[in-house]
């Protein structure tokens, strides 16, 4: 990837890279957006990284952004590329991070991508985070997703399990269920406000967030009920799996996980377990959660990467942090003939997103003619 780009990274953990003479030269990690002093360190950055560039004779052609418009990143390339004259590129942040890993493995054709992580905007206007994807350098499609559970409160949900678990017990139509189950914890009036927020689909976004169902998980077992940091609940969830496991290796998957008409990924079927575990069973319902998921992952890409032709898989996204899903997941796909890559340099979380944005936008610049500027980026249909 010869053509100069310049990426302003992610929201959270955010990096910015840019790709000069095909080699990716990375500012500090700045932290949150949330944080001025985080927005400040990204300026600051971009403008040692535009140096940079200058300084090598090779100007930077594009902005490249998330997708996501009331980011200060994505204001800020806006703002820069227009200071430049040259194009501000946004990249779905699920595309990116497949991208990432494709373009520091430099795996040349389509590949299949599992992103998986808390959330990202997706391309709809909804909360993305357990994707299937078909990549193609700037080409892309979304070939199936996780099968969506209501947020009730919005990004509360995202901060308190609880909340999560009571969306699973809904979509299994046991939501009369959630007062009774939850009072104990956070209160009668909550827990029923909630119950009622379900039932008349007030204030629910819907997400595939992988991050939410392990939340849902953990909230369902009694692991976490609000969580002050970030997979702190996911984390508790794989740390009861790993005791499991360690002293019961042939622990089996659960049973429930499906495969939908829509190629959706529907995992409500693995929740009942986890709903009615005893006590002293948590930590086996938890390695059953943990090895049903990674298993029906495997089985869904496997599935895709036979249609589509090809023979690689790239795995993408902060849940890959977790080390059940992740070497299960390699296994199975590595049985099925399929060659596995996962990023090296910066991780499978946020940090490295920029790296992704990056190599679109420069694969999307390369693809066009002179006459023709992209502004945003488009999913074509298969």
């Amino acid at each position: 990837m010869s053509i100069t780009v310049l990426a302003v990274g992610a929201w959270l953990k955010n990096a910015a890279c840019l790709v000069l003479d095909g080699r990716a030269h990375w500012s500090p990690v700045h932290g949150d957006l949330s944080d001025p002093v985080a927005c400040e360190a990204l300026e600051r950055s971009l403008q040692v990284l535009l140096a940079q560039a200058e300084a090598a004779g090779a100007p930077v052609r594009a902005i490249a952004h998330d997708l996501h418009p009331d980011f200060f990143s994505t204001q800020l390339a806006v703002q820069l590329a227009a200071t430049l004259g040259v194009p501000a590129i946004g990249v779905q942040h699920h595309h990116a991070h497949i991208a990432a890993v494709v373009a520091e493995h430099g795996i040349e054709g389509p590949v299949i991508g599992l992103a998986l992580d808390g959330v990202g905007l997706g391309t709809d206007g909804q909360a993305w985070g357990g994707e299937l994807l078909w990549v193609d350098g700037a080409r892309w499609q979304r070939l199936g997703h996780l099968l969506p559970l209501a947020l009730p409160g919005g990004d509360r949900a995202a901060r308190e399990p609880w909340r999560m678990a009571a969306s699973a017990l809904h979509a299994l139509g046991r939501g009369d269920e959630i007062a009774t189950r939850f009072a104990p914890q956070v209160g009668e009036a909550v827990a029923s406000g909630v119950q009622q927020m379900l039932i008349k689909n007030l204030n629910c976004p819907q997400t595939s967030s992988t991050g939410r169902w392990f939340d849902a998980a953990a909230g369902a077992l009694g692991l976490s009920v609000r969580q002050t940091g970030e997979a702190e609940a996911a984390i508790a969830l794989e740390a009861a799996a790993a005791r499991c496991l360690a002293l019961h290796p042939d622990t089996a998957a659960l049973p429930g996980a499906v495969i939908d008409a829509q190629n959706r990924l529907d995992l409500r079927g693995l929740m009942p377990a986890l709903f009615d575990a005893a006590p002293d069973g948590v930590d086996a319902a938890a390695a059953g959660f943990h090895l049903a998921l990674a298993d029906a992952l495997a089985d869904w890409a496997t599935r895709s990467a036979l249609d589509r032709g090809s023979r690689d898989v790239c795995l993408g996204g902060g849940c890959f942090f977790n080390r059940i899903l992740r070497e299960r997941i390699t296994e199975r796909l590595q049985t099925a003939n399929l060659r596995v890559h996962r990023p090296i340099d910066k991780g499978c979380g946020d940090a490295g997103l920029a790296l992704g944005q990056a190599w679109v936008a420069a694969q999307q610049l390369a693809a066009t003619t002179a006459q023709e500027q992209p502004t945003k980026e488009t999913e074509p249909c298969a």
